[in-house]
């Protein structure tokens, strides 16, 4: 359960650039969300926001949300858990939706991440390579956050880091039918506006709008800012090889996912808010299918090893 401090990082075998086609998605994933905001609302203004979008939003961000935290991450990439084969699918598509890329080039790219966190090789670290002072220190926030997108993602598609997901065929399919995905997360709050307006394609796209494209632009923030504001700022209760902090503010936004420095110190916990008032709605979602018989060999860390791994005194 525990990471091995002075571990040798792992050495991966690496594309030498992003690829084009991943650039074009990428721009588009990132681009399209607010631009197609900011021109629908204009089409759209005067409608306002009503209940069904709202639900929209909700219901969406939720969904989609946990579809990363609980599924790409903490199933598929750290394997703190194990689930049923239709679980592993639901899991898999909603993340998908979440539009944040295929699976196999998410848990690859995050893996990496670990294995090579905040040294040279790490793909979205605001400390790797930053050069000096103020411009320095917000050049590397800038490549944590949104910068790394163009740059390194989806350099690491080689088997080191994704073996396990590659000689599973369910996961093949779904990572084919992408593009089958993206649509569906549109089309979903789309047809909740029309249907809950009696067939009204002014409430569909309202509410397209509000679930589907802002919904997508506020995680894909969300999901950014532990790249950048996890590894910059807050508290680091546990010691860590890197610069991995809690940030308390983001913990709920995120599902627990901010509670990045407890996430550090044990990766293959399922549980991330391992102090009290530490609030993790993916682990309390892991609790719920535990429960049910829907969830087993789930990881958590026994007290002896947070109390072995906790920092003395605490850091800010």
């Amino acid at each position: 359960m525990e990471q091995t401090l002075d571990a040798k990082p792992l050495v991966a075998t690496v594309r030498p650039r992003t690829s084009l086609s991943s650039q074009i998605v990428t721009v588009i994933a990132v681009v399209a969300p607010p631009l197609g905001l900011l021109s629908v609302m204009g089409v759209l203004w005067g409608v306002g926001f009503g209940p069904v979008s709202l639900a929209a939003l909700v219901v969406m961000y939720t969904l989609c949300g946990l579809g990363i935290t609980v599924g790409f991450h903490r199933l598929f990439t750290h394997r703190s858990f194990e689930t049923t084969k239709a679980l592993r699918a639901l899991w898999a598509i909603l993340g998908c939706m979440a539009m944040q890329g295929p699976l196999t080039q998410w848990v690859t790219d995050h893996r990496k991440h670990h294995a090579l966190s905040d040294q040279d090789g790490d793909p979205h670290s605001p400390h790797a390579g930053r050069g000096p002072g103020i411009l320095g220190t917000l050049a590397g926030l800038f490549h944590a956050h949104v910068g790394w997108l163009l740059q390194t993602k989806g350099m690491e598609r080689g088997r080191l880091y994704g073996r396990d997901l590659y000689a599973d065929r369910l996961i093949r399919t779904i990572d084919r039918l992408y593009l089958v995905w993206v649509g569906t997360t549109l089309g979903i709050p789309f047809l909740i506006g029309y249907a809950a307006s009696w067939g009204s394609v002014g409430v569909g796209l309202e509410a397209m709008v509000w679930g589907g494209v802002l919904r997508i632009f506020l995680f894909q923030h969300v999901t950014w800012s532990i790249n950048s504001i996890c590894h910059a700022f807050g508290t680091r209760p546990y010691r860590t090889r890197d610069e991995s902090r809690n940030v308390w503010l983001l913990a709920l936004p995120s599902f627990g996912e901010a509670w990045h420095n407890s996430h550090h110190a044990f990766p293959s916990s399922a549980v991330h808010g391992l102090d009290p008032r530490q609030i993790d709605i993916s682990a309390l979602v892991i609790r719920g299918m535990e429960r049910l018989g829907l969830a087993w060999d789930v990881r958590r860390p026994s007290p002896e090893q947070r109390a072995r791994r906790r920092a003395q005194p605490a850091e800010a």
